[in-house]
């Protein structure tokens, strides 16, 4: 495992340490009309009494701002949703001892866990609700069948509803016949797919990823399963730090180009900048021996929502001469849930899996 693992201290939500001045305490007959608009104006917002409290400003929260940005179109729609986030996240809850104050609030985890030096503070509502949805998964965990194992995420690391992509995986994975003595995975995530690699004969495997909190959550995984000795785990971005060949390189990037400036942690593994393919594919051609195989996980679902969309591995294959396609297996995606209703465009989507070979100089 990663040598330096108790050095990473997780990505957590900023908090207020000191006293916050003419802050307004929001009890539930208050007028949340006029607390909003001063929220939105630029003052604090401490919810008292009950945790409900916060979601009937929320809810306020959405209506003012909803007639502000009335329009539907794809500008005004992220202007409404960074005017929310702006203001939401002056609407703060009260913490003493790692636990929230108010009554009715859940008991959540990560406030002990990611705050081991603190005790009292300050938090902002929504990062209260995502530590809430996060900490419930956690605890419930998240069947992998392809793997026979429960999966329990770590705060702030992305892991997958849908498992199509893990099918088709595992469905080239148990026909594989090549060697196995080395694999790396670019962009670890929640380890599903190492723990595919090494279920499925893998011994050692190295896996990088730009979020801490995916390499410790993994490590943490990995020690539970008894994979530890199998899988090395470094923080850094694609192959930084990697001195490795392997026989198989493993990557499941994001599946939709970004239009905004991409923060760290999540939001990396659900948008890609413009350059990561193309540092991917020469970085792993450095890192790929002579008979190996690259291995992209991908969808088609930025062509089904727009038809002139590139697909970067297309164009790498027609752009330049690094690599050559092997495979390239298709799955078409189920709803999540059967109560999931899927659009006209979403019904077309596929998941993709995507087999290249160095090509011979």
């Amino acid at each position: 495992m990663t040598q330096d693992i108790q050095d990473l201290k997780p990505t957590r939500p900023n908090i207020i340490t000191t006293n916050i001045d003419n802050a307004i305490g929001f009890y539930r007959k208050m007028d949340t009309n006029q607390t909003v608009k001063e929220m939105i104006e630029g003052r604090y917002v401490i919810v008292e009494e009950y945790f409900s409290n916060g979601l009937q400003v929320l809810e306020e929260l959405k209506k003012q701002l909803l007639k502000k940005f009335p329009n539907k179109d794809f500008q005004t729609q992220r202007d409404y949703r960074s005017a929310f986030r702006l203001a939401s996240h002056r609407l703060l809850l009260k913490i003493v001892d790692n636990k929230i104050t108010v009554k009715k609030a859940p008991k959540i985890g990560w406030l002990d866990i990611l705050y081991p030096e603190l005790s009292d503070f300050y938090i902002s509502f929504p990062e209260v609700q995502g530590m809430n949805s996060s900490w419930q998964w956690n605890k419930k965990g998240i069947e992998i069948k392809t793997l026979d194992i429960t999966l329990h995420p770590y705060y702030g690391t992305y892991f997958p509803t849908r498992f199509d992509h893990l099918k088709l995986f595992d469905k080239w994975l148990k026909k594989y016949e090549g060697s196995k003595q080395k694999a790396i995975e670019i962009g670890v995530g929640s380890g599903i797919l190492s723990f595919q690699l090494i279920q499925n004969g893998f011994n050692d495997i190295y896996a990088s990823d730009t979020n801490k909190n995916a390499i410790i959550g993994v490590h943490e995984e990995a020690k539970r399963l008894g994979y530890e000795d199998k899988l090395t785990l470094n923080h850094a971005n694609l192959f930084e730090n990697c001195d490795v060949k392997a026989d198989v390189i493993v990557f499941n990037p994001p599946w939709i180009k970004a239009k905004h400036k991409l923060e760290e942690g999540i939001d990396k593994a659900m948008y890609y900048e413009d350059e990561l393919f193309n540092n991917f594919f020469e970085q792993a051609l450095k890192h790929l021996n002579p008979d190996g195989k690259i291995v992209l996980i991908f969808s088609n679902l930025a062509q089904v929502v727009d038809e002139n969309s590139s697909h970067p591995i297309i164009d790498e294959l027609r752009n330049h001469k690094r690599f050559r396609k092997d495979l390239h297996l298709t799955r078409e995606v189920r709803a999540s849930s059967r109560k999931t209703k899927r659009t006209d465009q979403r019904a077309n989507e596929k998941v993709e899996l995507w087999v290249l070979a160095a090509k011979k100089s």
